[in-house]
């Protein structure tokens, strides 16, 4: 391999480096971004489903975030991405089932 195929390698590299470093160095300031908005819209002092909403979509965003670029997600095959929404699935479906039995106290005797 000449000198000039071996620097060249070294510089894509380094610029390959560079993108990732200014991806997780956004995605921080991203991160801190987001939860000085959580601690500002706690001292707003909402109605509670309104700052329960507010705090479950920054923790989804927030979630989100460091599931994609730190975990590495964002890369990953579809199977992960099948896995990731069956699993969201799930979770909403727990959310709504105490909505569902407490709405109209059918269930619950």
């Amino acid at each position: 391999m000449s000198d000039h195929a071996a620097t060249s390698m070294t510089s894509d590299h380094a610029v390959d480096i560079d993108k990732h470093v200014r991806i997780y160095i956004t995605v921080f300031v991203a991160l801190m971004v987001l939860t000085i908005v959580t601690v500002t819209v706690s001292r707003f002092h909402l109605p509670v489903p309104i700052a329960v909403t507010v705090a479950l979509l920054v923790a989804i965003i927030k979630g989100s975030l460091v599931a994609c670029y730190f975990m590495h997600l964002i890369s990953e095959k579809k199977l992960i991405y099948a896995v990731l929404g069956l699993t969201g699935a799930f979770f909403l479906v727990l959310l709504a089932l105490p909505v569902l039995t407490v709405h109209d106290g059918f269930w619950i005797h």
